[in-house]
């Protein structure tokens, strides 16, 4: 208990996580096939769901962008004309907006629960902005006087705001509504564990109203006469094994471990296993004794829960990440257009075949994905599988393909896969399934080698600036590049997209490895 107690306290980081576990045998998963049931409870959760923090947040930027234009448009029309601007006329309306978005979180607004009701969102929203309002109005009072004229501009403001509330409630009202009907707006969870403790969870959990996780299962490896089929209406869907295949299939956001902490062992054997999988892991706390760090906890209701693993670049950082790839990806193309025009006219003059190869990849959370290349081998000698890797002075490449694969010319229309969401503009490399070194699967020369799917894999990377680029022909390079994989997923940032972008085109200078 002394081990697990003290990695939690610390904020339980992977490198910690790997100390843990250090002493013990890493076991291999394999590709399980799910029973019957889980089959099918996983194929009702294939549609991916959408954080309820998004629908949220994109409210709150949504009242805070055109409040503020509705109080600055209302000034330009109504009060300009017959009375001088002020810098305060214009800071009154941020303020007012300001406070406006404050209180209606105050009131619980933004809630989804609050959301899917119109009255309820729209009356405690028209509370939150009439208080917001005169709170502005007492410091305008303070400052500036105020004029009948000035009156006229604040009814207005005021009138229009309401109607915005509004016209925004009933459309969101819908959105929500329709969006929990077809069980898309909730984070879902399984339970790992059975039981008692298990079922106590549960019940802490249903008792909050306005919680949006949905209990999707419950996986555990102890056999039906410890862990008993049904658990507080809810099934047990298989083992361990087969939670990391179902998982995949469905669209998971969490994994609870109920099980009693002082079962040390045991609870670090599942978060070996467990945590290269994209989804937020928690420790349920709710029936311990064992108190850590605040900062380690985070709260469902008034169940508390111990934060082991964050899915990386989830909720507002995605959005941000998936904004940033659209518009590069978009003026990177209309930039090299005229090289991947000439690139596409050599191919086509070169050799026989098609302009465009198209191989299957493994992408995020281990799923299938196309990505595009300009052909740079002869066609009937190309490989789609990927398991026959292009080596040095490899006969089987074009004299253009020659080039284009020294230059990196060759992977620009994954650009394109880029705008349509399956790459990502800077990511680990998408590799091909059942890649293999000295006969051996990458997935068994490095133990965390899934983890790198945790995230979208791009068109460049971390590991590629750093000299991890090209053949991989031996079991150190393959390790050398997964580690320098898991530091980018661990550390992501923009800024650190934006770093990597700006070194790749002088990284590509040197081709050495590049055949």
């Amino acid at each position: 208990m002394k081990t697990l107690a003290k990695e939690i306290g610390n904020g339980f980081s992977r490198e910690a996580m790997k100390k843990a576990v250090a002493q013990e045998e890493i076991s291999k998963e394999r590709v399980v096939e799910l029973n019957e049931l889980a089959s099918q409870v996983a194929e009702q959760f294939s549609a991916k769901s959408i954080s309820p923090f998004l629908i949220s947040g994109s409210l709150r930027l949504l009242d805070f962008l055109t409040l503020s234009m509705v109080g600055i448009l209302t000034l330009l029309f109504h009060l300009i004309p017959v009375v001088e601007l002020n810098n305060w006329h214009i800071l009154s309306s941020f303020l007012c907006t300001l406070i406006t978005t404050g209180f209606i979180q105050g009131l619980d607004g933004y809630l989804t629960t609050t959301l899917r009701q119109f009255s309820a969102s729209f009356f405690k929203s028209l509370a939150a902005y009439t208080m917001a309002f005169i709170v502005t109005m007492m410091v305008m009072f303070l400052v500036h006087s105020l004029t009948g004229k000035m009156a006229y501009w604040i009814g207005m403001w005021f009138g229009y705001g309401v109607v915005y509330l509004g016209i925004s409630r009933a459309i969101m009202g819908a959105i929500v509504t329709k969006l929990m009907n077809d069980g898309r707006l909730e984070r879902r969870a399984i339970i790992i564990g059975g039981g008692q403790t298990a079922s106590d969870l549960i019940h802490s959990m249903e008792a909050n109203p306005t919680s949006d996780i949905r209990i999707c299962g419950i996986f555990d490896d102890r056999t039906d006469d410890r862990s008993p089929r049904i658990v507080a209406g809810y099934p047990k869907l298989g083992n361990v094994a087969e939670l990391i295949e179902f998982t995949r299939k469905a669209r998971i956001n969490m994994l609870i471990v109920s099980i009693p902490l002082n079962a040390e062992k045991r609870v670090l054997q599942l978060l070996k296993r467990l945590w290269m999988l994209p989804v937020d892991i928690r420790l349920s706390a709710h029936t311990n004794k064992l108190f850590f760090r605040q900062r380690t906890y985070s709260y469902e209701g008034t169940v508390p829960l111990v934060d082991v693993f964050e899915k990386p670049i989830a909720d507002w950082d995605s959005v941000m990440k998936r904004t940033f790839d659209i518009v590069f990806s978009f003026f990177a193309i209309v930039a090299l257009s005229p090289i991947m025009l000439i690139t596409a006219i050599a191919v086509k003059l070169d050799s026989k075949g098609p302009i465009i190869f198209r191989q299957k990849r493994e992408g995020f959370n281990n799923e299938e994905i196309e990505i595009f290349k300009f052909r740079s081998l002869y066609t009937n000698q190309g490989d789609n599988s990927g398991v026959n890797v292009v080596t040095k002075g490899d006969s089987r490449v074009t004299k253009v393909g020659r080039f284009i694969r020294k230059t990196s010319i060759d992977e620009l229309p994954q650009l394109f896969n880029v705008l349509l969401g399956s790459l990502s503009l800077v990511g680990p490399r998408p590799h091909v399934a059942n890649a293999q070194t000295d006969n051996k699967l990458w997935t068994e020369v490095v133990d965390s080698y899934i983890a790198r799917h945790k995230v979208k894999p791009g068109v460049t990377g971390w590991a590629q600036i750093n000299g991890w680029r090209g053949e991989v022909d031996r079991e150190d390079k393959l390790k050398g590049r997964i580690e320098y994989d898991l530091y980018y997923i661990e550390n992501w940032s923009l800024l650190f997209d934006l770093y990597i972008l700006a070194i790749t085109p002088l990284k590509l200078i040197n081709t050495e490895n590049a055949y």
